[in-house]
């Protein structure tokens, strides 16, 4: 994709960032940004630099939690594909023990008298 300069407003700063995200994508996360240091920063007294940190360590805790909780899904998945593979497995086995059953049923119809010759 192709590099592209953006003009993100956050915390009443002007910053120039070079990204190959689109606009709209770039403006919602400065937007997200932008909402979590004005609250910070309105209800205390730190520096820019202080509320950016407080925000970046949300945004981490938030990111790690995810990552913890993509982790589950993939252990909950692999383990529903391998019961399915079971049950598969186990459909193929009664499949072909129906088609002997039949078999067997049917060459006793021909043959009630059970004997080969």
């Amino acid at each position: 994709m192709e590099k592209k300069v953006h003009k993100l407003l956050i915390a009443g700063e002007e910053y120039r960032i070079v990204s190959d995200e689109s606009m709209e994508y770039m403006q919602e996360l400065a937007h997200d940004l932008d909402v979590k240091m004005t609250s910070i920063l309105r209800g205390s007294h730190v520096s820019t630099t202080q509320a950016a940190i407080l925000v970046a360590l949300q945004f981490a805790d938030e990111a790690t939690k995810n990552s913890g909780n993509a982790d589950s899904l993939r252990s909950q998945l692999k383990s529903y594909l391998e019961d399915a593979a079971q049950a598969k497995s186990e459909r193929d086995f009664y499949k072909r023990e129906l088609e002997r059953i039949k078999a067997v049923s049917e060459a006793e119809e021909k043959n009630p008298s059970g004997r080969l010759w």
